[in-house]
């Protein structure tokens, strides 16, 4: 029987369409602006005194808020408006000082049941509604100063490899004063410098006390090659940690000399990022100082997990976490988290070295970080926070060496949250240079409204135009097209939505290209419709024919456009790929609203039945 389905492909379409409405329906719920309070350090509990205290510093400011959760080490407070996030930030961060981070966010307000489905909204990128600006500065003058040290300690590797016995070395930002007891090891010291590093220093020599000594200046040439490797190193280190979280279409770029512009679309915890991109984390190994070994050659530092507990190191350290190729989070054969390492040939080189001779003593490894610190200052009568940057190192695990390390080896004694954590910063790369937060800002629904506005008013105005037309010209026709246009709309936010595919401006852009594209698709049909009523065809074969003859059309047209797309997609970057994206699932949606959708409901009308007419317009 002519434009009958089976009941099973009816079915089918039916259950395509219920779950399009199921999947697309969290994008009705707007979510409520937020502030969330984590702990610093990873693996912390947020404590009941904590949360007195974020109601305090609310209450204080006068600040209205409600549903408090609290998951973990994360507590989030909802607010009644957005323009109450920043002085609600500033009233927590105020009282809890640096031990917290208190994030901007947008709290879901998605039903639970579609929550229990796997629903949830679309996300939004950054020109429209949610997610976190970064803008960071690079510390130049403490990148080069971890320069000149690195060059003290190579010279003195280097010296004593060459049997040329030296004084002692001394560094500063960007100087290295060598100094000898004979001349004679000072010309040689010099021939070796401008053997092993050519042009990198200007060298004077003069005499000190008695002492014959080489003064090496890092050149101002030099100093901007080591500024831009630092940058680009970061940028690198950072997009790594960018993709480690998993965020779509972002923005990691140069912003003038030493500035680092970094743009998340769609993140909803905002202090984890902020915690994973800033945190400037690096690992030290060193041996444990043995007994009677000069102070001046060792350091003491506290343990991370317990305060109290100190050991004494050796100052020399033996590589960095700049060496990790790759690490993992794992647990060892009795259950406690642990952290696999892997070192390049360089890095496990000086660990076989230094570990050869270091059997049965115990290594350390020990956690560098920098860490704001917020002070308070009186300005002009009115107190303002200052921030300083710190170096904070700690202990995390100190164990006997059984055997000659390698390239690969494992750290014990972190926290189960600890663990993943350090895997992801070592992995992701240590950065070059430590940066600072600048600036910090959320875009949320006050900044993208308008954007938002303009997107709503184009797809609104475009779609009520096409449905007044469709019905004008193609009578139920139209309709059965209008209605296949509205399915296909929730389809393509339903999939976006169920892929975590981030809506753009552009990408509205997209959305209202493929309105038009699922109208030209029933435009063809209708038409052939009417030219085989026209040349004498019945209704029902009329129908039949029109959709069969123009399927390969319509398949043509949209499989070249979505070529086009999936090239986009590939070789573009940020508003192009958001349109690619849209334009792409725009295209099969709307090939299976046209083709399958409209085919279902004209057969729902008038399949089955002895029709003497068509109501689809024009003169036939």
């Amino acid at each position: 029987m002519l434009n009958k389905y089976p009941i099973w492909k009816n079915l089918l379409i039916l259950a395509v369409v219920v779950l399009a409405f199921i999947y697309a329906a969290p994008n009705l719920y707007p979510p409520d602006s937020a502030i969330q309070v984590t702990p610093s350090r990873a693996g912390a509990e947020m404590s009941e005194r904590t949360l007195e205290d974020v109601h305090k510093a609310l209450d204080a400011a006068d600040i209205e808020y409600f549903g408090e959760e609290v998951t973990g080490s994360t507590a989030l407070f909802r607010l009644a408006s957005t323009d109450a996030q920043l002085p609600a930030k500033a009233a927590i961060q105020r009282r809890l000082g640096d031990d917290y981070i208190v994030a901007l966010n947008l709290a879901p307000t998605t039903p639970q049941w579609l929550v229990d489905l796997g629903a949830g909204p679309m996300t939004l990128g950054l020109d429209l509604s949610g997610g976190v600006h970064f803008l960071m500065e690079v510390d130049m003058a403490e990148y080069v100063k971890g320069r000149m040290t690195n060059y003290r300690e190579d010279l003195r590797n280097s010296l004593r490899e060459e049997d040329i016995k030296y004084r002692i070395i001394v560094a500063d930002d960007t100087k290295l004063r060598l100094s000898f007891r004979k001349e004679e090891l000072r010309t040689e010291a010099r021939a070796f410098v401008n053997r092993s590093y050519p042009g990198e220093f200007l060298i004077q020599e003069e005499e000190v006390d008695g002492n014959f000594d080489l003064l090496l200046s890092v050149t101002e040439q030099q100093v901007k090659e080591f500024e831009d490797y630092a940058v680009k190193q970061n940028l690198m280190t950072l997009r790594n940690r960018v993709n480690e979280l998993g965020v779509a279409e972002p923005l990691v770029q140069r912003q003038g000399r030493n500035r680092i512009v970094v743009e998340l679309p769609g993140v909803q915890d905002t202090a984890e990022a902020k915690k994973i991109l800033g945190k400037a984390a690096n690992l030290e190994f060193r041996l444990e100082a043995e007994s009677g070994a000069s102070r001046f050659a060792t350091e003491e530092y506290t343990f991370r997990s317990e305060g109290g507990r100190t050991a004494r190191l050796e100052k020399k350290v033996i590589t960095t976490g700049d060496s990790v190729t790759n690490a993992s989070s794992s647990f060892d054969e009795n259950s406690f988290p642990q952290v696999n390492i892997s070192l390049d040939s360089k890095g496990g080189a000086m660990m076989t070295q230094v570990t050869k001779r270091a059997v049965q003593r115990r290594m350390a490894v020990l956690f560098v970080e920098r860490k704001p610190k917020t002070t308070y200052e009186m300005v002009d009568g009115v107190e303002q926070p200052k921030t300083i940057q710190v170096v904070e190192k700690s202990i995390i695990s100190l164990a006997t060496i059984q055997s000659v390390l390698g390239n690969s080896f494992r750290i014990t004694g972190l926290g189960a949250a600890e663990a993943p954590e350090l895997a992801l910063l070592l992995r992701a790369g240590a950065l070059a240079a430590p940066m600072d937060f600048v600036e910090e800002r959320t875009v949320g629904p006050s900044l993208g409204a308008e954007n938002i506005e303009k997107g709503a008013l184009s797809v609104g105005a475009g779609l009520l135009l096409v449905l007044v037309a469709m019905i004008v010209f193609y009578r139920v026709f139209g309709l059965v097209a209008n209605i296949a246009l509205a399915i296909n709309l929730t389809l393509l936010v339903a999939l976006m939505s169920l892929i975590g595919a981030t809506l753009t401006l552009p990408g509205i852009a997209g959305i209202v290209l493929t309105v038009g594209m699922a109208v030209d698709a029933n435009v063809l049909i209708f038409s052939r419709i009417r030219e085989e009523l026209r040349n004498g065809r019945s209704p029902q074969q009329a129908i039949h024919e029109g959709y069969d003859r123009a399927f390969l059309t319509i398949f043509d047209a949209n499989i070249t456009t979505l070529i086009v797309a999936v090239i986009l997609f590939a070789v573009g970057t940020g508003p192009v790929k958001g349109f690619a994206v849209t334009l792409s699932f725009g295209i099969l949606t709307s090939m299976f609203t046209a083709v399958m959708v409209t085919r279902a409901m004209t057969n729902f009308i008038y399949g089955g039945r002895n029709v003497s007419s068509l109501s689809i317009g024009g003169k036939v």
